[in-house]
């Protein structure tokens, strides 16, 4: 495996075709990936027949192999539905923008960009600065997929998303929730949201990227820009401690990781003091005997 150079682009990722990306998907890595991503759509009832559905794309290579999975799904058509694969450009740099276009070129992906000045409107808040913005970005992007005519927008969250939330939620949260598979918008009506790289593992994402030598951004934010260059040395996020924290128990207790994940499906409500229902109201233990 060749590593990428100063520029960010290896000598393999340079001669490597969409054609042999997808050959991957369908042969090496079809057991980790595609076969993942399949599984999560059927048992968590991703897709229905006439879906149209607007795949965002950040830039990262959970959503650039997500675009790919859809497009290899979209192969096999057992039944009918549509694929937008959208770009929201929340003001990022020209060098971050034309990683993007030229990634979605070489993968042989047909993005619709779309302009918006996140960024911009978020820059000067000093209070969760970064909670704004992505629900700012969710805004859009459901505003967006609404207007091309689609009724579900998909996001790139992997399993390791799912495990870091559940345990995050508990530690700094007082709560316990996961990061659902699939939700309704509340606010645009007849709008989903939709994960189907929910059982997919990060470390098979970084597989795959590296096996083709690609390189994508690691980080979108303006805020923090230098990292997608791998300059960034702040790791000292929530998440990454939660990240750090699950890989220490998982190589002292294999097994660790699937349990976490695993928490969220085996919940016994006679055994929970409280849980708050759809409509935010609260039950006792004691409310039913």
């Amino acid at each position: 495996m060749r590593k990428s150079g100063t520029d960010g682009i290896s000598d393999l990722e340079e001669n490597v075709t969409a054609s042999q990306i997808e050959e991957g998907l369908r042969k090496k890595f079809s057991k980790k990936l595609f076969s993942k991503f399949a599984k999560a759509i059927v048992e968590y009832r991703l897709i229905e027949p006439n879906d149209k559905i607007a795949v965002c794309m950040s830039g990262g290579k959970d959503s650039m192999l997500m675009a790919k999975l859809f497009q290899e799904l979209k192969r096999h058509n057992k039944f009918p539905f549509e694929l937008v694969f959208l770009v929201m450009n929340p003001g990022y740099s020209d060098e971050n923008r034309e990683n993007i276009e030229r990634n979605a070129k070489l993968l042989g992906i047909p993005i619709t960009v779309f302009e918006t000045n996140i960024f911009e409107n978020v820059f000067n808040i000093e209070k969760s600065p970064c909670y704004i913005c992505a629900r700012m970005r969710r805004g859009h992007l459901y505003a967006k997929a609404k207007e091309l005519g689609c009724n579900k927008i998909a996001l790139g969250h992997h399993y390791d998303d799912v495990i870091e939330t559940i345990l995050m939620g508990m530690l700094y949260g007082g709560q316990m929730q996961t990061m659902m598979p699939r939700i309704d918008s509340a606010n645009f009506e007849g709008m989903k949201l939709i994960r189907p790289m929910y059982l997919i593992r990060e470390s098979d994402i970084k597989a795959w990227r590296d096996y083709y030598g690609l390189h994508f951004l690691q980080c979108a934010c303006k805020f923090t820009e230098a990292c997608a260059s791998g300059a960034d040395g702040n790791t000292a996020s929530k998440r990454q401690k939660v990240k750090e924290l699950i890989a220490r128990l998982e190589k002292e207790d294999p097994g660790i990781e699937q349990n976490i994940f695993k928490s969220a499906e085996n919940v016994n409500l006679s055994t929970i003091i409280s849980y708050k229902d759809k409509k935010g109201e609260r039950h006792y233990y004691y409310d039913v005997d």
